[in-house]
């Protein structure tokens, strides 16, 4: 058990996209997987103040603490599997499966598990992640999709990509997934498919990075 830390926070891209969107196809993991990361570290805060009135869920916190700052560092495999001294996100989710701060590190196994490019491992924790809040679950989706597209499952990764659009319903971070759903239905040839997500960003997201642009993929779609 750690001792008590002081409070810390491959898809091929067809010819026809731009290098923008090609950057963002290649790169998605980590782009996403940083977004997450940031989230869900503020969220170890909020978890922190939120239950420490209850021992469990105190000690579990308590035992959070270390590898989300090991995590922070890029030190991915130690903050799996713990630095000797103190517990990883992988036995951190076991042994307090029943906690808020152990479904967290659920989240935090299957991003450090992206980051070190075992998408097929991540998969099982990400999902395992229990969330219905509008912040950490539309981040925790998106890199969940992102990991699907890394293996392949390209049907998988567009449904976890709007599931996290719809989820989140911010300028933000919904018109970024569902730019990146919106190009991996282009890339396939689905153009019609593409074409209401680029409208539905154009509709609800007008003012977002990918809205204000949005026109010429819509045109290009048509």
């Amino acid at each position: 058990m750690s001792t008590k830390q002081t409070e810390q926070a491959p898809i091929a891209v067809d010819e026809v996209l731009g290098k923008s969107e090609a950057y963002v196809l290649k790169n998605k993991n980590t782009i996403i997987g940083t977004v997450a990361a940031i989230v869900i570290l503020i969220a170890g805060c909020i978890i922190y103040n939120n239950y420490v009135v209850e021992p469990a869920e105190q000690e579990a916190a308590e035992a959070l603490f270390p590898a989300q700052a090991l995590f922070a560092a890029g030190s991915f495999q130690e903050a799996l599997d713990g630095d000797g001294v103190n517990l990883g996100f992988v036995a951190i989710a076991d042994e307090y499966s029943s906690t808020t701060s152990g479904n967290l590190a659920n989240a935090y196994a299957g991003l450090s598990l992206a980051q070190l490019g075992r998408y097929e491992e991540a998969i099982p924790y990400l999902k395992n992640f229990d969330g219905d809040d509008q912040m950490i679950a539309p981040a925790v989706l998106g890199a969940l999709g992102n990991c699907y597209a890394q293996t392949g499952d390209n049907n998988a990764a567009i449904n976890n990509f709007t599931k996290a659009a719809s989820k989140a319903d911010n300028n933000t971070i919904s018109a970024h997934y569902l730019m990146q759903a919106a190009l991996m239905h282009e890339q396939a040839g689905n153009n019609s498919k593409a074409l209401d997500l680029y409208e539905e960003i154009k509709e609800k997201y007008p003012v977002s990075a990918q809205g204000v642009d949005i026109d010429k993929y819509i045109n290009r779609v048509k």
